[in-house]
């Protein structure tokens, strides 16, 4: 046999012999139940827990009070009373406050106040105080000297005696005449249109169903008139009060000012018909205004941006009026008579000369044009073509067979010696007699010229007299290119001619 099956049986054998739990067992625990809802019937506590944060108050009179009462901050509950104690006159009372009612501050204020107008629960009112204040640590007290008890309807009443309580019945009575009398035709005439006919409890009612939305609307002034941050309100009263101190040191000069505000209203009494006529242009002015700043509402987007993007710029602005500050210098020094004002003045008795040559070079600019213009479209085409005469030609164009004769009229002036250049002639003669009018008009006598060469002449390249074709009234660069070996490149008839 296992030992785990010894086990079991061994078991079963003792609670066989022990018979299960028997009547003072359960009597126990009924014993330890009972106790533990008593003691949470009583206490109303779990054991062994902390009921959190806690504040004590010292009130005169806290006899109203009772455990687990509210702890209201502005109508809110946020705690509970949890203990009473009292010490000689006074009691103190403590109480829990929820994260939502905390901080409480050091300089808080507690009042015990009726749920209902007639009687009925209490609770404390609590005032956290004010945000200069440290907070309260746990178990704080706020004394005696900062906790109040409302009074209730009945302790004013036994105050009253019996002549001031049949005052207080006619005044009633009274203030229900008053509110339920209806008004007569003259009182009408004093009241508003939607209160005319009605009593003054009518009119009240009716205050009372638009009290909701005036009582809103002054919630939010009350609001707005605390500030948007901490002691907003004091700060105005405190600016208020050095102003009204300032206005009252400077007496005479309100006294004056007042003075001279009666002359000016004085003046704009006499000028009334004017001032009419000025505030007549006042609407078309408005709505004239009105587009204007409607236009430059519109505008305000992009200039917000500009301005926003010009942000960085005018960051480095500083920086870099520090960097051009030397140089700033420099060309104030530059500026001086001295230097760039002297130069002015040269400049100044020049540009009228300089605004003439101007002139004319735009004058001349086009005839510049022209001559690049014939240069580059005529007269070069033309010395790039190659004469061809046969036997005597080199196989070079023709603007290099012109600077070619260049040279060779060049060579003819060299210099023999040191004493100078002169023209060296090589004398004719030959056996055949030659002859040619004298169209220069070289012979005085005769009108035609004779000579000896060594041979006759053959012809003469190109035809003379010969000259390419003009047209007058035509741009040179647009003239028809000469064909240096066209008809009139010759050969053309000896001169001067062989004689006889």
């Amino acid at each position: 046999m296992s030992d785990g099956r010894k086990v079991s049986r061994y078991n079963q054998q003792f609670f066989r012999q022990w018979g299960g739990p028997g009547p003072l067992f359960f009597g126990l625990i009924a014993v330890v139940l009972l106790v533990i809802g008593m003691w949470l019937a009583f206490t109303k506590t779990l054991p062994f827990t902390s009921p959190g944060y806690e504040v004590q108050a010292t009130f005169r009179n806290a006899v109203n009070i009772a455990i687990k009462s509210p702890v209201r901050i502005a109508g809110v509950n946020v705690g509970k009373v949890t203990e009473m104690e009292q010490k000689g006159n006074n009691t103190v009372v403590t109480f829990t406050v929820d994260d939502e009612g905390r901080p409480v501050r050091e300089d808080a204020s507690a009042q015990i106040r009726p749920r209902l107008f007639l009687e009925g629960n209490w609770f404390i009112d609590l005032d956290p105080g004010t945000p200069q204040s440290k907070e309260m640590p746990d178990n704080g007290m706020i004394p005696v000297s900062n906790t109040a008890t409302s009074v209730q309807v009945g302790d004013l009443l036994r105050t009253l005696q019996t002549p001031e309580r049949a005052n207080i019945q006619r005044l009633v009575e009274s203030l229900g005449t008053g509110l339920n009398a209806e008004p007569t035709a003259e009182q009408d005439l004093t009241f508003e249109p939607f209160v005319q006919g009605l009593t003054g409890g009518e009119a009240l009612n009716l205050a009372y169903r638009e009290g909701e939305v005036a009582a809103r609307g002054t919630a939010i002034v009350n609001e707005a008139t605390l500030g948007t941050q901490p002691n907003d309100l004091g700060n105005l009263l405190r600016g208020l009060s050095r102003v009204t101190g300032a206005v009252n040191d400077r007496g005479d000069d309100i006294q004056g000012f007042v003075t001279n505000f009666a002359t000016f209203t004085g003046a704009l009494a006499a000028e009334s018909e004017n001032l009419g006529l000025t505030i007549q242009k006042l609407g078309p002015t408005l709505v004239v205004a009105r587009e204007a700043l409607t236009s430059l509402n519109a505008s305000l987007p992009a200039l917000r941006g500009f301005a926003i993007a010009s942000r960085p710029g005018l960051n480095e602005l500083p920086r870099t009026i520090r960097i051009t500050r030397p140089f700033l210098f420099q060309l104030q020094q530059l500026l001086t008579q001295q230097e760039l004002g002297g130069l002015a003045q040269i400049i100044q008795r020049n540009a009228p000369a300089a605004a003439s040559s101007a002139a004319d070079t735009l004058a001349l600019l086009p005839q510049l044009r022209n001559f690049g213009l014939c240069i580059a479209d005529t007269i070069s085409p033309t010395g790039d073509q190659i004469i061809n005469d046969g036997a005597f030609s080199n196989g070079q164009k023709a603007s290099r067979e012109l600077f070619y004769a260049a040279v060779s009229v060049t060579g003819s002036t060299n210099g023999l010696d040191g004493n100078g250049s002169f023209a060296r002639l090589q004398g004719g003669g030959g056996p055949v007699t030659v002859k040619m009018p004298d169209d220069a008009g070289v012979s005085p006598t005769d009108s035609t010229l004779y000579g000896r060469l060594q041979s006759a002449p053959l012809g003469t390249t190109p035809l003379a007299p010969g000259t390419p074709p003009v047209v007058d009234d035509q741009l040179c660069s647009e003239q028809e290119i000469p064909d240096l070996n066209g008809p009139m490149a010759g050969p053309g008839a000896p001169s001067p001619v062989a004689y006889p």
